[in-house]
């Protein structure tokens, strides 16, 4: 038969309310917690989750709902968060929607039949649709990397638009003009701040920019081809382009490689994410890394806060983390003479200023 509460009290001498107090984190004296935790080793104790979730409401797990597992920068992240949130007791359920509107929505409305205590989400449905049940019932959601307007949950997102200006000074400053981008969907928040911080450099540097070098496409490998040969057929004087997220980075190699085109010498490239792709990549890739770390981080710890502070806690403010990318240096940009030229331009433009 298995252990039970009142089995620890009788073996501890402590009553059921200080071993209650332990299961629940509450405070007790280190002398009686070593007492309740040799109890539990010698009686082979085990707590039943389930009978402590009716009666607690929380099943101390979170449910995490992602457009795709098989994505690196799912993949990072989520694994940093389950981590942290199994060293605070809580468990998580994964769910991979393969960035569909409709499984996301089954996949949340199964995460709230389950009881989870609260959802960490990437979300694919962009009007948040597939959140307004789950909200209602007054539990945390997080969003990450992806935004929501209107939706009333707390959010951890990257500075896409900087990362797009950071990655095209890069180019202007050694000497590129005609600089094609594969962004992403059009609805897709991420891939809107994207091609936005690539047209605000172009403001910035006083360049003049062609239709033909903005393409959108899936976020997917096969869209990184299309992106790369469609920008090379349209922009024949094209010497550079910037690809804004790793599955098309890899596309936009593969359509490279596939044109016979060489890497820099007839066209320079910055890739997104995924370091041990870049480092794989003859020569090395210049790309724009997320702080998938920082991400996680963030997420977990705004969950855990939410968490301990219950359903009386102040929600009135929801909080918005924007975290910083960098660049990490390859081989994959060349120098054009006029670089310095541009830099000189600049440089004057700033004095007479």
């Amino acid at each position: 038969m298995a252990a039970t509460m009142k089995d620890i009290a009788r073996k501890t001498g402590l009553g059921l309310a200080t071993i209650s107090s332990y299961f629940n984190g509450g405070n007790v004296r280190e002398k009686n917690r070593k007492k309740i935790e040799e109890a539990i080793e010698e009686l082979h104790y085990e707590v039943n989750e389930v009978a402590r979730g009716l009666k607690t409401n929380a099943t101390r797990t979170v449910g995490v709902v992602i457009p795709e597992l098989n994505n690196t920068f799912c993949a990072e992240i989520i694994t940093e968060m389950e981590d942290i949130l199994r060293g605070h007791g809580y468990a998580t359920i994964v769910c991979d929607c393969r960035t569909n509107r409709l499984l996301e929505q089954e996949a949340v409305d199964f995460l709230g039949r389950k009881r989870v205590d609260g959802i960490i989400n990437m979300p694919v449905d962009t009007e948040g649709r597939h959140l307004r049940k789950f909200l209602k019932t007054g539990k945390p959601v997080i969003l990450i990397d992806r935004k929501i307007q209107g939706a009333s949950c707390d959010s951890v997102l990257v500075n896409n638009e900087k990362a797009a200006e950071d990655a095209m000074g890069l180019f202007f400053r050694n000497g590129h003009r005609k600089v094609g981008i594969i962004g992403g969907p059009a609805e897709i928040s991420t891939a809107q701040e994207r091609v936005c911080g690539y047209q605000k450099a172009y403001e910035k540097y006083g360049i003049p920019l062609a239709d033909s070098l903005i393409c959108r496409e899936d976020y997917t490998i096969q869209g990184g081809v299309r992106g790369l040969e469609k920008l090379v057929k349209d922009n024949p004087d094209m010497t550079a382009v910037f690809v804004t997220n790793y599955e098309m980075t890899m596309g936009a190699v593969i359509g490279l490689n596939e044109l016979g085109m060489r890497v820099p010498e007839e066209i320079s490239i910055i890739g997104f994410d995924n370091l041990q792709f870049a480092r794989a990549c003859s020569p090395k890739l210049t790309i724009v890394a997320q702080p998938t770390v920082e991400i996680a981080r963030e997420a977990a710890g705004i969950m855990l806060k939410r968490l301990e502070e219950g359903p009386e806690g102040d929600t009135s403010e929801h909080l918005t983390e924007k975290l910083n990318t960098e660049i990490i240096m390859g081989k994959s940009i060349r120098c054009l003479c006029e670089g310095q030229k541009l830099l000189k331009e600049k440089k004057n433009s700033g004095a007479a200023e």
